[in-house]
C-alpha cells in the first residue's frame, strides 16, 4: 500500500536501524562535547513524543557540573551496593564486574522529569490510568534515545539510584519526579549486542514466545507466527553466552 505519508525504503530502513542498534551505553563514551545544535534536535524529538491528554509532562535538566555529577555518582554507588546484596556467589561476582553507569565518563548528563501536576487535577484520558503521565514521559525518553542513535550519540539510563535522593540533589519541586537520568555523548563504538546479553546476564526473549491471540491463553494468528519466524535475526549476542562483560570492575543495567 502506498500513501502520501509513506516513508521511502531508505527512510524506513534508517528507522529500523536506529531501533535495532540502540544501546544502553555505559563504558564507550568519548570526551567530545555534544554541539548545541545536535542537542537541540534531540530535545525537539523528545518534546514531540505523544502524551495522554497532550499533557506534555516532561522537563529537561542539562547537567554539566562535575560537582552535581559527583553527588549523583555517590547516590548511584550507595544504591548499587544495596542492589548487589540480591545476588550471591558467582552471580554476585558477575554483577560487581558489570559497568552500569557513565555519570562521570560522559560529557553530558540529562535528567528527564515528569511533572505529575501538569495539566491540572483532571487530564483527559487519565481518570482510569493515573500513571499515564509517567508512561508519556517514557515515550519522550525513547524518542530522544532513537534520535541520539541516528546522530551517532550514545545514551545510558542510570536506573540504580534513589529517586527521592536524586530529586533532592537536583532541587526538584514537589510533584516533579526524576524519571530518567541519562548519560549522553559520542562513543568509540556501538556494541553489536546489549552488554548484558554479551555478559551472559540475560538474553533477549524470542518474540514468538510473547505472542497471544484474543486472550492470554489463545495462540496468535498462524499467519503472524509464520511471518515472525521469517524475520531476520538482529543483535544476536556472542556465540559464548558466558563471555564476560567487556568492561569490568564497575557496575549497571540494560534499561528497557
Amino acid at each position: 500500500m502506498n500513501g502520501t505519508g509513506d516513508f521511502s525504503p531508505a527512510e524506513r530502513e534508517g528507522l529500523y536501524r536506529a531501533i535495532f542498534e540502540r544501546r544502553d551505553v555505559r563504558s564507550q563514551f568519548l570526551p567530545d562535547p555534544v554541539p548545541a545544535e545536535v542537542l537541540a534536535r534531540l530535545l525537539q524529538a523528545a518534546h514531540h513524543a505523544p502524551s495522554v491528554g497532550f499533557m506534555q509532562p516532561w522537563d529537561f535538566l542539562l547537567i554539566e557540573s562535575r560537582e552535581t555529577r559527583r553527588a549523583v555518582k555517590t547516590l548511584f554507588d550507595a544504591a548499587n551496593a544495596q542492589a548487589a546484596r540480591h545476588y550471591a556467589a558467582e552471580q554476585g561476582e558477575r554483577y560487581r564486574r558489570l559497568k552500569l553507569e557513565g555519570i562521570l565518563d560522559s560529557p553530558l548528563n540529562l535528567c528527564i522529569t515528569c511533572d505529575r501536576n501538569r495539566g491540572g487535577p483532571h487530564v483527559l484520558g487519565r481518570d482510569s490510568m493515573f500513571d499515564t503521565d509517567l508512561f508519556s514521559t517514557c515515550l519522550a525518553v525513547q524518542n530522544l534515545w532513537l534520535a541520539a542513535r541516528a546522530e551517532g550519540l550514545g545514551v545510558g539510563w542510570v536506573s540504580i539510584v534513589d529517586p527521592a535522593a536524586l530529586a533532592g540533589v537536583l532541587a526538584l519541586p514537589d510533584g516533579v519526579y526524576p524519571l530518567a537520568y541519562l548519560c549522553v555523548g559520542y562513543v568509540s563504538e556501538f556494541l553489536p549486542a546489549p552488554e548484558l546479553a554479551a555478559a551472559g546476564w540475560r538474553q533477549r526473549l524470542p518474540l514468538a514466545q510473547l505472542l497471544h491471540g484474543d486472550s492470554w491463553h489463545q495462540d496468535a494468528p498462524a499467519a503472524l507466527q509464520q511471518a515472525v519466524g521469517r524475520l531476520p535475526a538482529v543483535d544476536d549476542p556472542t556465540d559464548d553466552p558466558t563471555t564476560e562483560c567487556p568492561v569490568a570492575n564497575s557496575p549497571a543495567d540494560e534499561s528497557p
